[in-house]
């Protein structure tokens, strides 16, 4: 392509943004960030109140850690599930992402939606479409902290 055909395209490509900016809704960012601070920190707060009343019960950190982290998962399916928990985050925003609650939804979103295609092929393949890279990356990750863990035990 001769500098003509780059101008062409460049002017074409800012004309195509200015069209976009023009046809984009403008967001209220302010209280996007004040939803998403509000509902995020409700989350938490659930999960801590959660975890003193386990605690309170007599449960080690661990099964109090187990015990919190089931329920949000098992709440975050749930809404996921009844289809409430996109309705929440549309409204919330980037707050229902707390990091256990957002994977959830994510893993849970994609095997609800392709149940119809079967069991295997639907629900069980489609349920680690998000899943998978986390797994993935995971997995390699702790194997590649092993092993220096191992060699720096060697050294020693």
């Amino acid at each position: 392509m001769d500098s003509s055909q780059y101008k062409k395209q460049y002017e074409k490509q800012k004309e195509y943004d200015k069209m976009v900016k023009m046809a984009s809704p403008n967001s209220p960012i302010f209280m996007d960030c004040v939803k998403a601070f509000v509902t995020g920190g409700l989350i938490c707060a659930f999960g801590q109140i959660l975890k003193n009343y386990f605690s309170s019960m007599g449960l080690s950190q661990d099964d109090t850690g187990l015990a919190v982290s089931l329920i949000l998962i098992a709440i975050a399916v749930l809404l996921t599930g009844l289809g409430w928990f996109g309705k929440i985050g549309k409204f919330c925003g980037a707050g229902t992402v707390v990091p256990i609650t957002g994977f959830a939804n994510s893993v849970a979103s994609p095997a609800i939606e392709f149940k119809k295609e079967g069991w295997v092929f639907g629900l069980g393949a489609k349920m680690f479409q998000v899943a998978d890279p986390v797994i993935v990356y995971g997995t390699t990750t702790s194997v590649a902290v092993g092993i220096i863990y191992y060699i720096v035990g060697l050294v020693r």
